[in-house]
């Protein structure tokens, strides 16, 4: 054998051995409903998707397409996904679970991860958080702080999710304060900071001095601010900059330490199709700084729930509580199961207007 057939045949040897190397990179794909500067919910998911590569470095390539509408295109998107070889794909919100299976289906090699859905196959799992034990925190927090007795509600679409976190923050601001008043407005959009940032001076401008929102960019914020004298709480991520007022504390998810987890089971091959909701305890639900524009005792009374609600010693829908309409929900000491929660599609009793259909 001549000294340049040796010198091939190692060359090629080596090319072989990198794109060995190359193929063995996982790589995770991330389908977002908003930019990744929207300041709250998908900004929180890019961040867990900067989590995993800076946790896996060169064994995982990850992707990510953002303000990806709900319906048609997301499958478009997933389905891309798929055929540019992930391994892995995270679709990050509840308009996407029929594409999801759909595309699923097309691709039983692929593992998909779906946020705050229900449905699931042999290679999709659900996750979501327990945003609901936030809301209580929140409730209780505006119920001793609103001088009006009007609490303003931003809601995104009518989903359990969506409805668990109104009916969550009411319960807790009512036994509190029995004079407390929920205004509801649907935005019907998780990201619009114009819709957004009207509806809360809609809610404002109806006597509303505290203002909650389950929508994903800061507009709500900066419309209480320049308000003044209203209070407001970060949405699925700190929003501190809008600390210590109008925004006195928050509701974060952090998505890190799942994404991680998630990604290494596909490496190592122990991923299967799982259901995933954790909360405060498990530490996907994190409650940001309390500010001092909060009394210290109401501040003290938000950090005990919180301590209950992480420990499980407290539940936030524990009754007696009866729905809107009058009839039973829990009795005195009953706790709601997960299967009532996931399915939420009624407000409790206190709680004016309808739910839209």
């Amino acid at each position: 054998m001549t000294f340049t057939k040796i010198l091939t045949g190692a060359a090629v040897a080596l090319g072989l051995a990198t794109s060995a190397f190359a193929e063995d990179k996982t790589k995770v794909g991330f389908v977002y409903v908003g930019p990744i500067g929207d300041g709250g919910w998908t900004y929180e998911h890019d961040k867990g998707r900067l989590a995993v590569e800076a946790e896996f470095g060169d064994k995982v390539e990850t992707v990510f397409v953002e303000s990806v509408a709900e319906g048609p295109d997301s499958e478009r998107v997933m389905t891309q996904m798929a055929l540019n070889g992930a391994d892995l794909i995270f679709t990050t919100s509840f308009g996407y679970m029929d594409p999801t299976i759909n595309v699923a289906a097309k691709f039983p090699d692929v593992k998909f991860e779906h946020a705050t859905g229900y449905k699931r196959a042999d290679n999709v799992s659900t996750y979501s958080a327990r945003f609901y034990e936030g809301r209580a925190i929140q409730g209780h927090i505006a119920g001793k702080m609103t001088k009006s007795n009007i609490v303003g509600y931003i809601g995104s679409f009518p989903i359990p999710e969506v409805i668990r976190g109104i009916n969550s923050a009411f319960i807790h601001a009512k036994k509190v304060n029995p004079d407390v008043e929920f205004k509801i407005i649907w935005a019907y959009t998780w990201f619009d900071p114009a819709k957004e940032a009207d509806a809360a001076k809609v809610l404002i401008e109806q006597g509303a001095d505290v203002v909650l929102q389950h929508t994903d960019s800061t507009a709500p914020q900066a419309a209480a601010q320049e308000a003044g004298n209203v209070i407001t709480f970060g949405q699925a991520s700190d929003m501190s900059q809008y600390g210590p007022m109008p925004r006195v504390s928050s509701i974060i998810d952090d998505w890190a330490p799942y994404y991680i987890a998630r990604t290494k089971a596909v490496m190592d091959g122990t991923w299967t199709s799982t259901d995933t909701w954790d909360g405060i305890g498990a530490g996907m639900v994190g409650i940001g700084e309390i500010s001092d524009a909060v009394p210290a005792d109401v501040k003290a009374e938000a950090l005990a729930m919180k301590a209950a609600l992480a420990d499980g010693s407290y539940h936030a829908f524990t009754g007696p509580l009866k729905k809107q309409d009058g009839s039973d929900f829990l009795a005195e000491g009953e706790t709601a199961d997960d299967g009532t929660l996931a399915g939420m599609n009624f407000y409790v009793e206190g709680i004016t207007g309808d739910i839209p259909q």
